[in-house]
């Protein structure tokens, strides 16, 4: 008789298409690890749709050690305690992998939590495993970074060293752009802004082996995404996908970092010839990237991720070979929603094979400037990356959403 799955501690500060079929899938094997500040973030519908599974709450401004020595009491109270653990969430990556480690779970080390999220530290160890990068300078004055940009050219690109999601990551194209007050108090990094093609990669791994890696194309790039440009990736399981051995890349990066399992998301452009490795992250890819991957290959991919975190080697068998993209639909205001499409109509136009939306008419919406910002998503499948962009830009033609914004509402309440 085969031993049981392994009950998995998830930490789950806000609702993703991993979380919910994890939820669906593992109702006797997931508990669920949620933050009191992230509380904002779980929506009450989403609360009660995983109602069924336990859930431990750490609260603000208790040190973690305690948090994790009541967790470990609470959990010796279940009917079999979590024994492996997965984090989803990018910003909470330092401290849900460091309540992991004093939980006794499996987890990414301190020097791998700034591996995978100090931009800085990132780099460094890209070059020192051999790849190469965009030239790149940590810089806290805009002294720095005007003479950076004056030894690599202009334009220049500004994150701050542990941004996610492109959030306060900006283009500087001149000098003068910048004042002391946009830099705060934060640090930054700098880093040259590269030609070329962006493309994503994502992997899974196993005891330390990347089993396959999956290439996303990107219609426009992130930073132009966050200025109004089409929010979309497309997976590219055909011979379009960039003519290099990724998984060797990300097999190199794996060894290098000590990583032994995981599902992790990267960032890259070639340029010519020549790959640039730009970010990495041992986490889901955000938007619907993950599921992009499913659709294109014809494989259950949340269900393979759920193995690996529960310690266990998925099966990857694949039954199709198509382009397939998620396009994130606008949210263009904050207000209320007066009007948006329906799935029903999003379903019925060429190439959609699955459509949710986040917005309801009636809700109060916040927009915001991130990757990540939209009122709901599509995906999207054809032959080939040119053909899935063309039926993307049809559903932003034929996609409808109105939101009033408190000075459009004054306005009318002056009529």
């Amino acid at each position: 008789m085969s031993a049981p799955p392994p009950v998995l501690l998830m930490a789950d500060d806000r609702p993703t298409s991993f979380t919910r079929y994890a939820a669906e899938n593992l109702p006797d094997n997931l508990v669920l690890l949620r933050f009191s500040n992230a509380s904002k973030d779980l929506p009450e519908t989403y609360l009660r749709q995983t109602a069924h599974l336990p859930a431990f709450w750490v609260r603000e401004h208790v040190p973690l050690e305690e948090e994790a020595a009541r967790y470990r009491a609470w959990a010796d109270e279940l009917p079999v305690p979590p024994s492996r653990f997965c984090n989803p969430s990018e910003p909470r990556q330092a401290v849900a992998q460091r309540f992991a480690g004093l939980a006794g779970l499996p987890h990414l080390t301190e020097c791998q939590v700034r591996w995978v999220r100090d931009k800085e530290a990132m780099k460094q160890r890209f070059r020192e495993l051999g790849l190469d990068t965009a030239r790149y300078e940590r810089v806290s004055t805009v002294a720095e970074v005007e003479t950076f940009a004056e030894l690599v050219g202009w334009p220049v690109v500004l994150k701050p060293v542990d941004s996610f999601a492109c959030v306060d990551t900006f283009r500087i194209s001149e000098p003068g752009a910048l004042s002391a007050a946009d830099l705060g108090t934060r640090t930054w990094l700098v880093e040259e802004h590269l030609q070329g093609t962006e493309w994503e990669v994502c992997a899974l791994i196993h005891r330390g082996e990347v089993l396959d890696a999956w290439p996303s194309a990107m219609p426009c790039r992130p930073l132009d995404i966050v200025d109004g440009a089409m929010n979309a990736n497309i997976s590219v399981p055909t011979d379009e996908g960039p003519p290099f051995d990724l998984r060797a890349m990300l097999q190199r990066i794996a060894t290098g970092m000590e990583i032994d399992h995981g599902y992790v998301h990267m960032e890259f452009f070639v340029v010519g010839d020549k790959v640039y490795a730009s970010e990495i992250g041992v986490r889901l890819a955000g938007c619907e990237i993950t599921a992009n991957h499913g659709h294109a290959y014809g494989f259950d991919v949340f269900g393979a991720t759920l193995d690996v975190y529960q310690g266990r080697r998925p099966g990857l068998e694949y039954t199709d070979r198509r382009c397939v993209g998620d396009l994130l639909l606008p949210l263009p205001d904050s207000g209320t929603v007066l009007r948006i499409s329906s799935t029903e109509e999003l379903l019925r136009l060429p190439g959609v094979i699955d459509a949710a939306l986040h917005v309801s008419v009636g809700d109060q919406v916040a927009a915001r400037r991130a990757s990540h910002n939209a009122s709901g998503y599509v995906h999207v499948a054809a032959g080939s990356i040119a053909e899935v962009e063309v039926r993307m830009r049809g559903v932003l033609d034929a996609f409808a959403i109105e939101v009033a914004t408190p000075a459009h509402g004054a306005e009318a309440a002056k009529r």
